[in-house]
C-alpha cells in the first residue's frame, strides 16, 4: 500500500477508535453509542484504502465523499461520548478533525486536478 499520510492516520483513527469503546464498554457498560462509533471510526480508512482502487477519478473523489461522511459520523459520536461523560479523551476528536480537514483537502486537489 502507498505510503499515504491519510491512509496512515485514518488506521491509527481506527485503532484509536476500537480502542476507546472497549474501554467505555468494559468499565461504563455502554454500548450503543460505541457500537455506532466503531462502525463509523473504522469505515473512515477503509473508504480511503477504497479510494485507492477506484475506477477512474469520479470514484476515487465518491469514496473520498464517503469517507468524509463517515468521518463527520464519528465526530459526532465522539461528541455525544465526551459531552455524557463516558469519556475525557479530547485527543480522539482532534485525531477525528484532523482527518476530516485531510479528507477536505484531498477532495478538492483531486476535483482540482480532474479538470
Amino acid at each position: 500500500m502507498s505510503n499515504s499520510v491519510l491512509l496512515d492516520k485514518s488506521k491509527a483513527f481506527a485503532l484509536e477508535v476500537i480502542r476507546l469503546c472497549n474501554e467505555i464498554k468494559t468499565n461504563k457498560k455502554e454500548s450503543i453509542l460505541t457500537n455506532q462509533l466503531v462502525r463509523s471510526g473504522t469505515s473512515v480508512g477503509a473508504n480511503i484504502r477504497e479510494a485507492f482502487y477506484a475506477h477512474g477519478k469520479a470514484d476515487f473523489i465518491a469514496r473520498l465523499h464517503i469517507a468524509l461522511k463517515e468521518c463527520a459520523e464519528s465526530e459526532y459520536w465522539l461528541e455525544l461520548l465526551l459531552e455524557g461523560e463516558y469519556t475525557d479523551n479530547r485527543i480522539i476528536l482532534e485525531h477525528c478533525v484532523e482527518v476530516k480537514k485531510i479528507l477536505i483537502a484531498s477532495i478538492n486537489t483531486a476535483k482540482e486536478n480532474r479538470k
